[in-house]
């Protein structure tokens, strides 16, 4: 396509755009996840069953659908316009424009991903563990300032210049 950027010579977003995209977007799904966990606390209490696993059950069912469902946004944004809200917020995107389907599916279950393990005891430490890590990967490698989740799906976070 002439005139298209050549994504090999972008420049890569800076670590702030990207935390600062992922914390927009974690506001809108957080607030999600709360009235999830309400609804469910209350069909749990009305059915009895609120007492299970020490009353742990509407979060980890809460989490774990916000989890899905965040992966599942971040799977769908990019694969039709190379970006999530926050990302077209912070004028970065996700480059080449051409990534498979099966590679950004990928990249979603590496992060964010591991929210869908949130709210299960001891694996929630693992799971936000492995969060933290990838963010301090994105710090680390430089120049492309790629994660795990970059590395896997072939792709890079570059700033929007046009």
């Amino acid at each position: 396509m002439a005139g298209s950027p050549s994504w090999a010579d972008a420049l890569p977003a800076e670590w702030w755009e990207r935390l600062a995209a992922r914390a927009i977007e974690a506001l809108v799904f957080g607030v999600f996840y709360y009235i999830l966990f309400i609804a469910l606390w209350g069909i749990f209490r009305t059915v009895g069953m609120l007492e299970v696993f020490d009353g742990r059950l509407p979060g980890v069912f809460a989490w774990l659908a916000a989890g899905l469902g965040y992966a599942g946004y971040d799977w769908q944004a990019h694969s039709r316009s190379g970006r999530t809200f926050g990302k077209a917020i912070m004028k970065i995107r996700l480059a080449p424009d051409d990534v498979p389907s099966g590679a950004l599916l990928k990249r979603s279950l590496v992060y964010p991903g591991p929210v869908m393990l949130m709210g299960i005891p001891v694996v929630n430490l693992l799971a936000g563990m492995l969060l933290f890590c990838v963010g301090l990967l994105i710090l680390i490698d430089k120049p492309l300032e790629r994660g795990p989740h970059d590395r896997l799906a072939g792709t890079r976070v570059v700033k929007d210049l046009h």
